[in-house]
């Protein structure tokens, strides 16, 4: 099971990866904002399908989490902006690999202490090193990005 939630992880990173490109080519034409909001509400739209026909929780027990948790659907919406955002600029690559490490660097300050209920696991010094190496990667594709712009 561990081995098929890995295949599709990086199956949804294929596909975010996908999608980053297209909303960056389509916000050429639309804009930046209208992107962000076609990506929603069409995933709203498709979402809302699903959850009709195949959901299996309770929807409204969102009113009864703590008002905290809410605050996903905003770093989603943000996510999905600055993307689309950046990536005309900055290409695909570079954009990705600024997510990730992003990702990697909030999600190890969240392990090491415990926050939103998460296991505790230190900062160490094997981790550190792993953003260190992580930051190369992007200088170098920065630095590749600007051989190709020249």
């Amino acid at each position: 099971m561990s081995l098929l939630m890995v295949i599709l992880t990086l199956i949804g990173g294929l596909t975010l990866s996908a999608q980053s490109s297209i909303n960056g080519t389509l916000s050429k034409k639309t804009g930046t904002f209208e992107t962000a909001f076609l990506t929603f509400a069409t995933g709203a739209m498709i979402l809302t399908i699903v959850v009709v026909f195949f959901g299996q929780g309770n929807i409204l027990s969102v009113f009864d989490v703590p008002k905290w948790q809410l605050t996903c659907a905003l770093f989603g919406a943000s996510y999905l902006f600055l993307t689309v955002l950046a990536i005309p600029k900055i290409g695909v690559t570079a954009a990705n690999i600024s997510t990730v490490i992003g990702q990697l660097f909030a999600s190890m300050i969240i392990d090491h202490f415990g926050w939103f209920g998460s296991k505790e696991v230190p900062f160490d010094l094997s981790r550190w090193i792993g953003v260190a190496f992580m930051l190369l990667a992007l200088y170098f594709i920065f630095k590749g990005n600007k051989k190709t712009a020249a």
